[in-house]
């Protein structure tokens, strides 16, 4: 199937149903993990992690990494690159960034607004915010690496379209 194909299209809608494996990507992100170490992070059963991670492997958004011997067996090890996601994730994570608002502590930092700005301003924010997530991912350390702390990052940047500055409310005047 193609990357316009809308099999693909479905394919990836059906790899990112199941709320568990947008947590799974989350946690594969730019991290490399077996089927074991995923369960335990997640507080799952390594055979309905593996089915998950099978499932996410043949949407095309993990890569097996390696192979590593253990126990007389071998273990995948998988891990989500970002940039290859396709526009269908956007609403899983919805749900993800949902469950991860409601944990939000006091410490930390959230922001949300529709701006008019200077397009020099815009370019240099969005390269910032990029580099910082880019150094984020690059810094990014298995989970319970001692003296790290566990993190949630989500940033979204985009131009609205010139129609939706009143909130797509265009024809409703009354």
């Amino acid at each position: 199937m193609s990357e316009g194909d809308p099999r693909t299209s479905l394919h990836d809608m059906r790899a990112l149903a199941h709320p568990l494996r947008v947590r799974i990507l989350t946690l594969l992100t730019d991290s490399a993990m077996s089927a074991a170490e995923v369960a335990r992070e997640l507080g799952g059963t390594q055979a309905n992690v593996s089915y998950h991670l099978r499932k996410l492997f043949d949407a095309g958004l993990l890569d097996m990494v390696e192979e590593v011997p253990i126990r007389g067996g071998v273990a995948k090890r998988y891990r989500h690159r970002p940039h290859r996601s396709r526009p269908h994730r956007d609403r899983a994570m919805l749900t993800e960034l949902t469950r991860r608002s409601a944990l939000r502590a006091a410490h930390g930092t959230a922001s949300d607004a529709e701006l008019w700005v200077d397009p020099d301003l815009w370019q240099e924010t969005v390269e910032a915010v990029r580099a910082l997530s880019e150094r984020m991912h690059r810094a990014a350390q298995p989970p319970h690496t001692p003296g790290t702390v566990r993190v949630s990052t989500t940033i979204s940047l985009f131009e609205m379209e010139p129609g939706e500055a009143r909130g797509g409310l265009r024809g409703d005047r009354g």
